[in-house]
C-alpha cells in the first residue's frame, strides 16, 4: 500500500509518502513541507497548496491519502487555517479519485509511539526508526505527515482485514 500522509497547515503543510504493509518493513518514498507566506492572500495560499498536493498525487500515485483530523484548539485563527488546508487536501485527493481517510492526532501518536499523548520529538524519533532514516525529518510537520501514513498502513490494513472477515 502507498499512502500520502498530509499534516495540514496553512503556513506549513507536511507531506509524506510511505510504502508498506502491516507487519512488514516500511519505506519512506518522499517527504517535504509546503510553506505559504502569511503575506499572501488566503486564496493564493490555498491555490498554492492545491497545486503542490496535485503534483504529489500525480507523481507518487498513492492508494490512499491520510489527512490529520482537525480538532478544536484554543486559537481559532490557527484551527481555521488548519481546517482550510485539510479541506484542500481532501478535495484534491477526491478530484484525483484517491480515497481519503482521517486520523486523529492521538490515534497517530498511539499508533507510532504507543502513547496517544506523545510529544512531537517522540513521534519524530519513532518515524526515523520505523523508516530507517538517517535523521529526524525536519520540520516536525514532515515527520507528522510520515506518521500519518504509517498509522494508516498499520490501522488501515487491520481494518481491511476485519471488514473482509466480516463479509465471509
Amino acid at each position: 500500500m502507498r499512502v500520502l500522509g498530509v499534516d495540514p497547515g496553512l503556513t506549513r503543510c507536511g507531506l509524506g509518502v510511505v510504502d508498506g504493509t502491516a507487519g512488514r518493513k516500511l519505506t519512506a518514498v518522499a517527504f517535504d513541507v509546503v510553506c505559504t507566506p502569511s503575506t499572501d492572500g488566503i486564496a493564493h495560499r490555498l491555490l498554492a497548496l492545491e497545486g503542490h498536493l496535485t503534483t504529489w498525487i500525480t507523481l507518487h500515485r498513492p492508494d490512499v491519502v491520510a489527512v490529520e483530523r482537525v480538532f478544536s484548539q484554543h486559537n481559532v485563527k490557527t484551527v481555521m487555517g488548519t481546517a482550510q488546508a485539510a479541506a484542500v487536501a481532501i478535495t484534491t485527493a477526491a478530484r484525483a479519485g484517491v480515497p481519503v481517510v482521517l486520523h486523529t492526532p492521538s490515534e497517530v501518536k498511539a499508533s507510532v509511539t504507543g502513547n496517544g499523548r506523545a510529544e512531537k520529538a517522540q513521534v519524530g524519533q519513532m518515524v526515523t526508526r520505523l523508516l530507517n532514516l538517517g535523521a529526524v525529518p525536519k520540520p516536525a510537520d514532515t515527520a507528522d505527515a510520515l506518521a500519518l501514513a504509517i498509522c494508516h498502513i498499520w490501522r488501515g490494513s487491520a481494518l481491511a482485514r476485519l471488514e473482509a472477515a466480516a463479509v465471509r
